[in-house]
């Protein structure tokens, strides 16, 4: 626990070392926090919470603020040798900061429930089997956390939301029958949010367009599209256009092969039917 004390205080230094380095060459080129902000399409929030170190900088703005600032690719660089922190890979925690700010996610799963629609003994059952596997401080910390951001699902104004699942997740036993059924109750319960599509690709399928790997879309409230997918050598941040546009066309092909919303609930009413 010390270490992954050390190695966290180690990760926000940085990122404060960075925030410094970030507010001097911006009052040095001429810009308050506003007006870079307008330069590179963020919130002057945005801006002040990465100077104060607050918030982790993204490697590509950190590359748009390089040009724009002529800091010689000093911004980029000190994002790419961040240490990973505590309990999530950087590029993990890089997501996690926009999905609490998403004004709209799509996600696609082929593995397991998506992280924002599972109950708690789910999570720590798919936890569970991380390998090598976690102590046991761990385990709690990391379920605690993936539940806690569920928060965006009950917000006044929660973002537009869709999830396509391959179906036989829904049919792998992981907990247990009894954690089995109570994640597809829940399941069913989260299809009647409002703003919320929840899809299954059917296991008969003759096309699937995911077979590539999960991954998920989000849009940011400035409308910046991006991407994220994690693999087993770690996770991958996608901010190119054109990348993102490529995933973005898989998940519309994944729509129009899964099953609408109605299908879907039936799916689910007849799956809690035959248990």
């Amino acid at each position: 626990m010390n270490s992954r004390k050390q190695q966290r205080k180690k990760n926000v230094s940085t990122m404060r070392m960075l925030g410094i380095q970030l507010q001097t060459a911006r009052k040095a080129a001429g810009y308050t926090q506003r007006s870079l902000g307008q330069a590179v399409l963020v919130d002057e929030e945005t801006i002040a919470s990465i100077e104060q170190g607050r918030r982790a900088l993204l490697v590509d703005l950190a590359r748009t603020m390089d040009q724009l600032l002529d800091t010689k690719g000093t911004l980029a660089a000190g994002v790419e040798n961040l240490p990973e922190i505590d309990q999530f890979p950087l590029y993990a925690e890089q997501y996690m900061v926009h999905e609490r700010e998403a004004i709209a996610l799509s996600w696609y799963d082929a593995l397991v429930i998506p992280g924002l629609l599972q109950t708690e003994p789910y999570a720590r059952a798919v936890l569970c089997e991380r390998v090598p596997a976690y102590d046991e401080d761990e385990l709690e910390t990391k379920t605690a956390a993936r539940i806690a951001r569920q928060e965006i699902l009950q917000r006044k104004c929660p973002p537009t939301m869709s999830f396509i699942v391959w179906e036989p997740v829904l049919h792998l036993d992981i907990g247990g029958l009894t954690v089995r059924r109570a994640q597809l109750r829940h399941l069913r319960e989260c299809a009647e949010l409002p703003g919320l599509s929840l899809q299954f690709l059917p296991m008969r399928t003759a096309a699937h367009a995911g077979l590539a790997g999960p991954f998920i879309l989000l849009e940011t409230p400035d409308h910046q599209h991006l991407a994220y997918a994690e693999g087993q050598r770690g996770s991958q941040w996608v901010a190119d256009p054109d990348e993102v546009s490529v995933m973005a066309r898989k998940y519309a092909m994944l729509r129009s092969q899964a099953l609408t919303p109605y299908e879907s609930k039936g799916l689910l009413d007849r799956l809690l039917g035959d248990q």
